[in-house]
């Protein structure tokens, strides 16, 4: 079951939370610290929260949501988007932003930089009682389809929280599972609650991966399969006018690129483009799928645009965020055969302190120009290179494309 855990952990890991229905803002607006809300505020303080964090700034999404709780105490969901923007911010901070992260790397036994105390102990207070909210909620009225789907929404984050902060993907199973069933529970209440599929359409992508044994296994621990009906529930997530609409629309960009239907992920990026454009890291996506396409012009243009925005936004980055910029540019400079340039961002990669994924990465695109160039011997040694790295990250994808540079050179 670690498999089915690790990948549920992981997609969908570019938002935050559920947006509100909220009508959306294209700019970030300052939060006025004399603010005293009342309970009929905290709706709008939730939706402003959600445009925040998505454009990722989370110091103003926490304030937001921090000021929605003392206008509604007993609400769930205001306590479960201050976990996630904990969540979030965290995970930025660890350079865990891209789709690139959870397509080979998402191990449980990854090092991670160790989360600050307080953090760590504001996100429990915060999921602790956006639990117990949830679980008082579903006691008294048992037959209430949108209080299943707060309370599995509360233990998704939970489950997601364990895997990719923690690391700790087994200890979040008993959770998964509670996620996962209060969420089904929401959908035989109220079939046409598309956004209680997400949870239940990620749970039954993922057991779909696994092999025959491990899918039987999956379905007595309680968790459904079927690859094509959940992908068909998470689309239709993504199509609903919900809460969970821009998160279902995050995790298919994962979800796409994975299925290798770049032309689908694209058209989900640029939708989310211009719904917050203050998020930078959306043009890095688009950048990397296009890498992933074989579209190095694409790739180029988009790692462009995507530059100057970072050039010209004096927020934090995320760690190793400049070595991933100079990666994909590098990467599509390649494929473009503009070598000198492509060396440069390379060997600024390898400089650069970040995931060392990216490195072995990088490397394989060094054995490729030295390929390009003639030297045939210095390509074989950074392929070597590239390998033993990127099979120490559990980059499989670069560790078997390395590997087969070694026996064929790149043309």
């Amino acid at each position: 079951m670690e498999r089915v855990l690790r990948l549920v952990a992981v997609i969908g890991i570019l938002a935050i939370a559920p947006p509100a229905t909220a009508a959306r803002q294209t700019g970030a607006k300052s939060m006025d610290p004399a603010l005293h809300p009342t309970a009929s505020e905290a709706e709008a303080l939730k939706a402003q929260g959600l445009e925040f964090g998505y454009n990722l700034d989370y110091d103003q999404a926490l304030a937001a949501f921090r000021a929605a709780i003392k206008a509604d105490p007993v609400d769930s969901n205001a306590h479960r988007l201050a976990a996630a923007t904990l969540w979030i911010s965290t995970l930025f901070k660890q350079g865990a932003v891209t789709a690139d992260d959870y397509l080979g790397q998402a191990r449980s036994d990854v090092a991670r930089q160790p989360v600050a105390s307080e953090i760590s102990a504001a996100f429990q207070t915060h999921i602790d009682r956006a639990l117990a909210l949830a679980e008082e909620r579903v006691r008294e009225r048992p037959n209430d389809a949108d209080a299943h789907f707060q309370l599995g929404a509360a233990y998704g984050y939970l489950t997601t929280y364990k895997a990719t902060v923690e690391g700790r993907v087994v200890g979040g199973f008993r959770t998964a599972r509670r996620a996962y069933n209060e969420n089904a529970r929401a959908l035989t209440l109220d079939p046409n609650r598309r956004d209680a599929g997400l949870t239940v359409g990620m749970y039954r992508y993922a057991v779909s991966s696994l092999s025959a044994p491990l899918r039987l296994l999956a379905g007595i621990a309680g968790f459904g399969g079927g690859r094509e009906k959940g992908l068909r529930l998470i689309e239709e997530a993504a199509a609903y006018p919900s809460d969970t609409q821009t998160n279902a629309r995050f995790t298919l960009i994962v979800i796409y690129n994975r299925e290798q239907r770049y032309d689908d992920a694209l058209r989900v990026i640029r939708d989310l483009q211009q719904v917050y454009p203050r998020n930078r890291l959306l043009w890095l996506e688009a950048g990397s799928t296009a890498l992933r396409a074989g579209r190095y012009e694409q790739a180029r243009a988009a790692i462009a645009e995507g530059m100057d925005r970072l050039s010209r936004d004096s927020r934090p980055r995320a760690y190793g965020e400049d070595a991933r910029w100079r990666y994909c540019n590098g990467a599509a400079l390649v494929g473009l055969r503009r070598l000198e340039l492509a060396e440069r961002e390379l060997r600024s990669v390898l400089a650069a302190d970040a995931p060392k994924w990216l490195h072995g990465r990088a490397y394989k695109e060094l054995g490729k120009i030295a390929d390009l160039s003639g030297d045939r011997s210095r390509a074989i040694g950074e392929y070597r290179t590239a390998t033993r790295i990127c099979r120490e990250q559990h980059d499989g994808a670069c560790a078997d494309e390395a590997s087969a540079l070694i026996a064929r050179q790149y043309r």
